[in-house]
């Protein structure tokens, strides 16, 4: 009875986090992916604006066009965050030292969230000053004085930080690599395919269409068949996403064998 009061006791969530802040910054796949997705955003904020004619497009979500690369690269990282420890064997290791499973994916969904984040508005605030750097000179630039338009550039990141977090409960919850990337390009990207396809109805609640025509943009998106969700209506759809995936992720680790 001691030793467990001990360990409880010992490792609390701040613990924790720095257990699972410490084995996600040593991993060099962390930077190379998140400097990807950076480098992405930009690259293709910069081809977008190089291109651009129409002064009246809205030029906030061509700026922010290049975040749909990055909402795979750090859903698949998220992905990685979880099953990564089981291929290794290390995830074993880190429920003999915290029992508390739930607990365990609790910390590392607030590290790597925080971290998705970080990432997730660096790449939306460099894109937006680059897009609108490289748009001709007959096209203004958009400014964050014009309505909706920081909205739009926050809500990027935001959008980063949580297709990551379903990578992560997908993660929990299939906990074998191969799977868990093909079931979340499977529901992120290619099912979003098939619906514009089969039942537009459904597209404005499809992950990657939620961040592309809803949290990125300024002007409205929709036509008489499809109405897209509102900015923070779509926000609070994708936050739902995440919590229910994590969720069942925390669930299902509390009974299983590790």
């Amino acid at each position: 009875m001691t030793t467990t009061t001990t360990t409880q006791d010992r490792y609390r969530f701040p613990q924790v986090a720095r257990m699972e802040w410490i084995k996600l910054r040593s991993l060099r796949s962390t930077w190379w992916v998140l400097a990807v997705t950076v480098a992405g955003a930009v690259g293709i904020a910069v081809a977008v604006g190089l291109n651009t004619k129409d002064a009246a497009a809205d030029l906030t979500n061509n700026a922010l066009a290049g975040i749909a690369l990055g909402l795979l690269l750090v859903g698949v990282l998220g992905v990685l965050a979880m099953t990564g420890e089981y291929s290794s064997g290390m995830i074993r290791a880190t429920f003999a030292a915290v029992p508390n499973r739930p607990l365990v994916l609790a910390a590392k969904a607030a590290v790597f969230g925080a971290l998705a984040l970080a990432a997730g508005e660096v790449a939306g605030f460099i894109a937006f000053f680059a897009g609108g750097a490289a748009l001709p000179s007959a096209v203004p630039a958009p400014t964050f004085g014009q309505p909706g338009v920081l909205r739009a550039v926050v809500l990027s990141g935001a959008g980063y930080c949580l297709i990551g977090l379903i990578g992560l409960g997908l993660g929990a919850i299939i906990r074998h690599t191969p799977a868990a990337i093909a079931v979340l390009v499977g529901g992120v990207y290619v099912a979003a395919q098939f619906v514009a396809i089969l039942t537009r109805s459904l597209m404005p609640y499809l992950p990657v269409s939620i961040v592309a025509n809803s949290l990125t943009t300024v002007q409205p998106i929709g036509d008489a068949q499809v109405r897209f969700l509102s900015p923070w209506t779509g926000l609070a759809m994708l936050a739902l996403y995440a919590a229910v995936t994590l969720a069942a992720g925390a669930w299902l680790l509390a009974r299983r064998d590790a």
